[in-house]
């Protein structure tokens, strides 16, 4: 299983045999965990290097914070965060970069800027998203949320978790393939934290291994969210590094193929521990 990057008229490949670190890059005044840290662009750039010193495969740059409440901001004001950085990342990495956002719009400029993958946490469902994913021939990262960011915290509810999260992204699979987008390019979130209670998170994660019914690799992004300060008493997110770490081991035993994580460092050292044990005999 491998994902093939092209970019400015260069190609990379990573293999998935080894769980792979899409580090975070948030360039919002107002996400959770470092909301307004990196929007000066020599901050940016300087923890773009130090997370790929440190081991990531992938850097996402987001411009509009997905927190439960996050307010929308315009496509212009999207632009202008994430333009910039994807150019300035452009010249002195040729690291994939990975574009989160909705937007058609942002998903086309990122592209034409450097960025060489859209991961979309409303699954290619905005007008002309999956026709333009199928066109760029880039890998996508197709995201389950129940509601949306604003609210979708509010009631989540479900019969069975697990198996409404797979039939959602089994059918977002087959219209993204139907729409021209190859199954090699598509990857697949169960989205921990976007319209989930804590009991929804832990079942999804108890069941990681479900997921690998669907035959596109699984991204794992839960480094700092509300799930693990609930289960460690309330902790803070800068108090989550531990949990953090926990289940970004965790879903790499469980096949999970990508993890986004803030702390790149550390996972890649735990991850590391945890693949030498797990592929010895």
């Amino acid at each position: 299983m491998k994902l093939h990057f092209s970019s400015a008229n260069q190609e990379q490949v990573i293999d998935l045999k080894q769980p792979c670190i899409m580090g975070i890059l948030n360039l919002t005044p107002d996400s959770f965990s470092d909301g307004g840290l990196f929007i000066k662009k020599d901050n940016a750039i300087h923890h773009v290097q130090k997370m790929i010193d440190d081991g990531a495969h992938i850097i996402d740059v987001g411009g509009e914070s997905t927190r439960p409440g996050a307010t929308e901001v315009s496509v212009d004001e999207e632009c202008q965060r994430v333009i910039p950085i994807i150019q300035a990342i452009r010249e002195v990495s040729d690291i994939p970069i990975s574009i989160d956002t909705s937007k058609v719009e942002v998903m086309q400029q990122a592209v034409s800027a450097g960025a060489s993958m859209i991961n979309d946490v409303n699954a290619l469902r905005a007008d002309g998203a999956v026709e333009l994913a199928a066109k760029l021939d880039i890998p996508v990262c197709i995201m389950h949320m129940q509601g949306k960011p604003r609210t979708m915290q509010h009631t989540p509810k479900y019969v069975n978790v697990v198996q409404e999260v797979k039939a959602f992204l089994q059918k977002r699979i087959d219209e993204c393939v139907t729409a021209g987008i190859k199954q090699e390019n598509i990857i697949i979130d169960p989205g921990f934290g976007f319209g989930k209670t804590l009991e929804h998170n832990l079942s999804l994660f108890k069941h990681l291994y479900d997921f690998d019914e669907l035959a596109c690799p699984v991204l794992v992004g839960v480094s700092r969210k509300s799930m693990i300060g609930a289960v460690l008493d309330n902790a803070p997110a800068d108090q989550r590094l531990h949990g953090s770490i926990a289940l970004a081991t965790l879903a790499a035993w469980m096949n999970a193929k990508i993890l986004r994580v803030h702390d790149v460092k550390a996972t890649a050292d735990a991850l590391r521990l945890c693949m030498a044990v797990k592929e010895t005999r």
